[in-house]
């Protein structure tokens, strides 16, 4: 597949900035991809809200790109861009990459949820990776039916987490929970959640995947 007529959306996940991915960027850029690293107020919306939010940059950027329209989402941006796919699904979708993300909800989310200081923090968001999901929230997930290639870590920099996380997981999502039915493709590495984007294996992979549909594997 030639990429040079090929956009990526980038979506960073909660508490982030598009800054978070520059590194892949450039370097899915450098392939031959032209790119939107979209930045979203991800702490003060419901992910239904934010998927309207990034609609108008996201229809311009489909408008401007003659070939397919992939999604890179970290963490809760791989959330985002499933929401975003089932509400305003581009024309010519290509695939999609997640790295880290709660398809099945988070467990440090589920202890947390109820804690004054993460609803302050992760905003009505926060609330919405669960793992338990109420019907409204099981709603804005539907079935995929498109290239779906997850990324996940397996380490943890961050000891207190790992104590309500089961193993083997990234420090905010267990490995097991950032599978989905329908995905093409899942692979682990050896890094942690916050570092997934900048990981130089992931940022291999993820292009990879994008390419070919696949990941790499000896």
């Amino acid at each position: 597949m030639s990429a040079k007529n090929d956009g990526v959306v980038l979506l960073h996940g909660i508490s982030r900035t598009h800054r978070s991915f520059r590194k892949m960027q450039a370097a899915i850029e450098a392939a031959g991809f032209a790119t939107l690293n979209a930045g979203y107020a991800s702490r003060h919306h419901a992910l239904e809200a934010l998927a309207e939010g990034i609609h108008p940059a996201i229809a311009q950027f489909t408008a401007d790109t003659q070939g397919q329209i992939h999604f890179v989402g970290h963490s809760m941006g791989g959330l985002l861009a499933r929401i975003y796919i089932a509400q305003h699904r581009p024309q010519h979708l290509g695939r999609v990459v997640m790295l880290g993300t709660p398809n099945g909800g988070s467990e440090l989310a589920d202890r947390l949820k109820n804690v004054t200081l993460y609803r302050a923090w992760f905003g009505p968001a926060g609330q919405q990776l669960v793992t338990e999901r109420d019907a409204a929230t099981c709603a804005l997930f539907p079935a995929v039916d498109y290239p779906v290639g997850i990324i996940a870590g397996n380490r943890s920099v961050d000891p207190t987490s790992s104590l309500f996380l089961p193993k083997p997981h990234d420090g905010r999502v267990s490995v097991e929970n950032t599978k989905l039915d329908g995905m093409a493709d899942h692979i682990v590495i050896g890094t942690s959640h916050p570092l997934l984007p900048t990981n130089k294996l992931a940022i291999g992979q993820t292009i990879a995947f994008l390419s070919d549909g696949g990941f790499s594997r000896p």
